[in-house]
């Protein structure tokens, strides 16, 4: 069984993709120059998205990761957020940006954003490559966003269904009969 079969339409190509991360690389190279950049990932989903949008940053820069949950194995947010790995770094005096997948309903990222404001960075961003701004539930906006995607489900990636369809090479919208067996 392909999971291609399982996707209703290709929402964004492989090459819209690479040329998105080249164009967000070079604005943030560009904004981040003399600073102390630390790129936070959370895991598992932005992972893919970091992967190209880091080899389009030409400026030294260091990465840390973090567990977070919010959605356990469904399609929809339980808005508890969960810190299941913490960053392994000291945020103090550096210029964080967090590198996210995509910004739906806003819970997790605007909790993140306040748990790593705490720990005394110089500065903190948020670049998105997804922006799903009818879903939004706290106002918080994306310094850096790819693209607006309609309020469907979306995989591939890095984005998964049950840890399915992270490998796609294209962002596709899943088929409702998938997720709703």
């Amino acid at each position: 069984m392909s999971l291609n079969n399982d996707i209703l339409k290709v929402l964004l190509t492989e090459e819209e993709l690479k040329a998105k991360c080249a164009e967000m690389g070079a604005q943030i190279t560009k904004d981040y120059q003399g600073k102390n950049l630390l790129l936070v990932t959370v895991l598992k989903g932005a992972v893919v998205y970091l992967a190209d949008l880091m080899r389009h940053i030409d400026l030294p820069c260091a990465i840390d990761f973090m567990v977070v949950s919010s959605y356990g194995s469904g399609t929809e947010t339980s808005g508890v957020v969960k810190i299941v790995k913490d960053l392994d770094q000291d945020l103090a005096g550096k210029d964080i940006l967090i590198v996210e997948d995509i910004l739906d309903t806003g819970v997790t990222l605007h909790y993140l954003k306040g748990l790593l404001q705490s720990r005394n960075p110089a500065s903190i961003r948020i670049a998105t490559l997804l922006d799903k701004p009818e879903r939004r539930k706290v106002d918080l906006q994306s310094d850096y966003a790819g693209f607006q995607v309609p309020d469907e489900f979306v995989v591939g990636y890095g984005l998964d269904y049950a840890e399915k369809y992270r490998n796609l090479p294209y962002i596709g919208i899943l088929k409702p009969e998938v997720y709703s067996k």
